[in-house]
């Protein structure tokens, strides 16, 4: 093998930060300068007319108490490999947001968690990282499911017939997959899975679940509260359902971090549009949701990533 200088791995490392940081801006920048469906005039004659300290603060603690639920949960479940504080769990969070913002569906977060831990550890940290994001992706379904059956119910989409149908064959795929957990592929099965599940400690696992199903309360409830913000007045559960449909349908569908507003915002628009929402509102509030949920943590990750130095090693 080549060994690359000291000097020039230095500069290929502050480079490759320089890339990450330089890459999420610009399209940070992109997204929001060039996006055709943003009225940026009626915002800011909306934001006039309502503006307000507090209510700006409310909105800004909904983003502060999602990212630090999330960092806690991450937090709970590096336990398993290390201890580590509130701030090393902070850094490993918004550093890996930072890296992934350009990847599908954020799998760069994967490998950029890795980067804080020993080599030896990096499969253990991924599989961490897939728990960690797996029972937000669980609650996203279960609560997006009953979303779905409950707007359907107001404003039928779905036939009862074909409803069942999709049941029944989801009932069907949960068996085969049941009934073939223990057929091996490359050395991995579903035993194995839910066998490495098992290892981790029941109280590890509890603790996952009650700080992921916060964090899905807050971040939907910040989406409920932005929309009465914009004069949006519809019934409690009606707004939530049709909130939770929204997150449930975008979230099915590959996407990258920075267009992310761009796909909940066109599932939104059909969503909200039955209900009446005028479509300007829905997109502009979409795009406050990723401002304020990915923009704004990607912005303080941009000072990790910079200063990040890798524990990988063997």
């Amino acid at each position: 093998m080549i060994a690359i200088p000291h000097k020039a791995k230095q500069f290929l490392v502050f480079l490759t930060k320089l890339l990450i940081v330089g890459g999420a801006f610009y399209f940070i920048w992109n997204q929001l300068a060039h996006n055709e469906q943003l009225d940026w005039q009626k915002f800011l004659d909306l934001l006039d007319r309502k503006k307000s300290f507090w209510g700006i603060l409310f909105l800004l603690s909904f983003s502060f108490f999602n990212r630090y639920f999330e960092i806690l949960k991450w937090q709970n479940l590096a336990q398993v490999i290390e201890r580590i504080s509130i701030g090393k769990a902070t850094e490993q969070v918004l550093s890996a947001l930072t890296a992934s913002i350009f990847t599908p569906n954020g799998i760069g977060e994967y490998g950029a968690k890795t980067l804080y831990f020993k080599k030896k550890e990096a499969k253990k940290v991924i599989f961490l990282n897939l728990i960690c994001n797996g029972i937000q992706m669980i609650l996203t379904i279960v609560f997006g499911t009953l979303g779905l059956l409950y707007f359907n119910y107001k404003f039928p989409i779905v036939s009862t017939k074909n409803i069942l149908l999709l049941f029944g064959l989801l009932a069907l795929v949960c068996g085969l997959l049941f009934g073939l957990k223990k057929i091996t592929i490359k050395g991995y099965s579903l035993a194995l899975l839910f066998e490495k599940i098992n290892e981790i400690p029941r109280p590890i696992h509890q603790k996952n679940i009650v700080l992921a199903i916060c964090r899905y309360l807050i971040f939907s409830h910040q989406y409920y509260f932005l929309f009465l913000a914009f004069d949006v007045e519809l019934p409690y559960f009606l707004l939530m359902a049709a909130i939770t449909s929204v997150y449930f349908l975008a979230s099915s569908l590959p996407t990258f971090q920075f267009l992310d507003f761009a796909v909940k915002g066109s599932v939104a628009v059909y969503f909200f549009g039955l209900l009446g929402v005028n479509e300007w509102i829905v997109v502009f509030i979409s795009t406050l949701m990723w401002f304020l949920n990915v923009v704004l943590p990607v912005l303080l990750g941009s000072y990790y990533v910079f200063n990040f130095k890798s524990k990988w090693k063997s």
